[in-house]
């Protein structure tokens, strides 16, 4: 009998690895999708008086949720690969909330901008 640990016992199994990868490449997609809406918002909206304000806003508020999405996004991965290895549970995520706070607030300028214009 071997006495001496496994390192490929102490690793998760690769099929949790697989989903922790996808789903990180999901919240990237999002990333992604937030920041081309933040592009045609920049580039197509309105281009004076208090539309402009406000596209330039709803912009800005998509960049920065792009940004701290994929930050996030990656800080996940990892401590999800951390805790799967040990074992212990994995928590909620921060990111959710967070998302789903943004692009409310996103669809409300949207709705501000479409009143406005």
């Amino acid at each position: 009998m071997n006495a001496e640990p496994n390192d490929a016992d102490d690793q998760p199994d690769y099929r949790f690895t697989l989903a922790n990868e996808r789903t990180f490449l999901a919240w990237i997609r999002t990333c992604l999708g937030l920041l081309a809406g933040s592009v045609v918002v920049g580039q197509f909206g309105p281009d004076a008086g208090v539309g402009a304000l406000v596209a330039a806003a709803l912009a800005t508020v998509l960049a920065a949720l792009a940004a701290t999405l994929a930050v996030g996004a990656l800080l996940r991965h990892r401590r999800v690969q951390h805790v799967m290895g040990r074992g212990v549970p994995l928590g909620e995520s921060r990111m959710v909330p967070l998302l789903t706070r943004g692009v409310g607030a996103s669809a409300l300028l949207c709705v501000l901008l479409i009143v406005i214009d």
